[in-house]
């Protein structure tokens, strides 16, 4: 993995190539490469580090890049050492067959084995190359059935565009598992992994299916399965603009995201809420409303920052809507062999849709008798197709690898189902109506916090220098300091646990060092006193306390070093408030050191693979 661009049409395609890379480098690398088919054949340059170094190369190479249909990749490294080898595209041992993949497969050794004993040859340690060779073997003139032939005997995850010099006007796709969108214009085609790399020149796309192989050539579309059953693709409308993934004056995405949170979460409530009838409207709900009221228990799944959302959903929907809800870990949930009971429900969330763990447990709960229901941000992605119902972001797109807009947005739709199922359980009218009118206020509430944002800044920059940093809280705001220890760990690379604060007493109060920055999230709430007692033990040993609190407390000065202030709020919706000082924490944390804020190193945004 991680981002894939190919092109067929009447355009240079190494230009439209090198754009599309550029956009895609938010996703995370380590290599890039492009490859063209020209009048000299398949001409190709890779090189380790940034798009910019292959840009260089293919500048440099003049004339031989002169083609319109052409490939190509950026890197996250899966199988082999970041070598300029193992970079894609990679090519058989003939040169005749070149190819981009993401994913991973998994019987790449026997099938190596099988190919070297046919005398071939290999230059990498990759996977990709294996499965280039293997095309290359079974090619017999028709580069389709080739590619449907080679995918029959592979076992796992790929999405792979592939381009033959013996056939100069085909372009061939496939996906299983692995994202892949096929955008639709004027006599060309943009195939990308993402739809960054294509709302430059069109917004009709349609999403590959799983075992789905698609032909284009520069006048025709052919989409088929691996067993080549004619297949006809569902065209949708990409719904975003330039605009929404450029920089826009920001120094960096993820500023720009952070910064975008009062207006993205307006758009994630807007038409949702009905205060006149005490009730939230989601429509992606409606048709399954019954059975979700009767449901006797909820399964919440993600991976990273969409787990902590889903933590944070666990306490909203046992709190609002009294339904018992248990929280897993994606890639833990399809192993162990979970007892998925009549009457479940499993939402998995996700930005991408595509989480690669969290759609392999969403089958998992679905093969065993779930309602299955997706919280996702990108529309049409993996996800959203595999459930039964689902509750959009509307965040707009996100840039930044850490991830920002997108968890404010999970939780602020994990709250508005929460209050969904509670009005059709046990929330009377005026509840709910409380509740509705608080939420309404957070967006105002976020953009007084970034108001503060230079004391957020000049706070953070006091400790920047400290490589161990703890995060306590208590109630619905300790999976928020667990999303508070993993911003600081993303991007500025400095060692963080976050923690329930009683925990702290229980082994991690042996790490407390003199000067130890700990940041306490202590808004006025149920647990408010007792975080109090908690900021005493780490007082008493040394540490330096930095604390989360609600605007007008003037207890907690005496207590903290430094503070910094959110509005009040009901305690259900304080994780969208006390959040934002963390995750400014956190850029400026990594701003300060040095650190390239929306690449960091060894991470991508949308982890494809298992």
């Amino acid at each position: 993995m991680c981002g894939i661009v190919a092109y067929i049409g009447t355009k240079p395609a190494a230009d439209l190539l090198v754009e599309g890379l550029k956009r895609l480098e938010y996703r995370g690398y380590d290599s890039a490469g492009v490859a063209v088919l020209g009048d000299h054949g398949i001409a190709m340059e890779r090189a380790v580090g940034r798009v910019a170094n292959v840009e260089a190369r293919v500048d440099a190479a003049g004339d031989i890049f002169r083609g319109t249909l052409g490939l190509a990749h950026t890197r996250w490294a899966t199988h082999g050492g970041v070598t300029e080898a193992n970079c894609h595209p990679h090519t058989d041992d003939r040169n005749d067959i070149c190819l981009i993949h993401n994913g991973i497969i998994e019987n790449y050794g026997a099938l190596r084995t099988w190919l070297q004993e046919r005398g071939h040859t290999f230059k990498s340690e990759t996977d990709t190359e294996v499965l280039a060779v293997l095309i290359g073997e079974l090619y017999e003139g028709d580069l389709e059935a080739a590619v449907q032939a080679a995918l029959k005997e592979v076992t796992g995850a790929y999405a792979i565009a592939v381009i033959c010099a013996q056939e100069p006007d085909t372009l061939v796709c496939a996906r299983k598992g692995s994202p892949l969108l096929i955008g639709v214009g004027s006599g060309e085609y943009v195939v990308a992994s993402d739809a960054s790399a294509i709302v430059a020149h069109t917004t009709q796309a349609f999403a590959l299916d799983d075992y789905n192989v698609c032909k284009l050539t520069r006048d025709a579309i052919q989409t088929s399965t691996i067993d080549n059953q004619a297949v006809t693709p569902k065209m949708m409308q990409l719904e975003m603009d330039l605009e929404q993934i450029e920089l826009g004056g920001h120094p960096h995405y993820m500023h720009k995201e952070i910064f975008e949170q009062p207006e993205s979460l307006r758009m994630t409530l807007r038409g949702r809420i009905d205060k006149n009838e005490g009730r939230i409207v989601l429509g992606g709900l409606l048709s399954h409303a019954s059975q979700l009221v009767r449901a006797r228990k909820f399964i919440l799944t993600g991976q990273g920052t969409a787990l902590h959302a889903a933590m944070i959903g666990e306490y909203l929907f046992e709190n609002l809507a009294k339904v018992p809800t248990e929280i897993e870990y994606a890639s833990e949930f399809r192993y162990r062999n979970p007892i998925v009971e009549e009457g479940t429900v499993v939402a998995a969330i996700s930005q991408s849709g595509e989480t690669a763990d969290t759609l392999a447990a969403l089958t998992e709960a679905k093969d065993k008798g779930a309602l299955a229901l997706g919280v996702v941000n990108v529309v049409g992605s993996s996800i959203s197709r595999e459930t039964d119902a689902g509750v959009y972001l509307r965040v707009g797109p996100e840039i930044g690898v850490a991830s920002t807009k997108a968890f404010t947005g999970q939780v602020a739709a994990l709250t508005m189902m929460a209050i969904f199922l509670g009005r059709r359980r046990l929330m009377s009218v005026e509840e709910c109506r409380a509740m509705l009118d608080e939420l309404e206020l957070v967006p105002e509430k976020i953009e007084r916090i970034l108001g503060s944002a230079d004391t957020i800044k000049r706070v953070t920059e006091k400790y920047v220098n400290q490589e161990n940093w703890l995060f306590l809280g208590r109630g619905y705001n300790y999976p928020t300091a667990l999303e508070g220890a993993l911003k600081l760990k993303e991007i500025s690379y400095i060692h963080a646990e976050g923690m329930p604060a009683a925990e702290m007493k229980h082994g991690p109060i042996a790490l407390i060092t003199e000067g130890m920055p700990v940041v306490f999230i202590a808004n006025r709430g149920a647990q408010y006193a007792k975080v109090l007692a908690n900021i005493e033990e780490v007082r008493s040993r040394g540490g330096h306390v930095i604390a989360i609190a609600t605007e007008g407390d003037t207890e907690i000065t005496s207590l903290a070093e430094d503070v910094l202030y959110v509005p009040d709020i009901t305690e259900p919706l304080s994780p969208l408030l006390t959040v934002v000082p963390l995750q400014l924490m956190a850029y400026y944390a990594a701003v300060a050191r040095g650190h390239d804020v929306d690449k960091p190193r060894n991470l991508a945004k949308s982890v494809t693979v298992e």
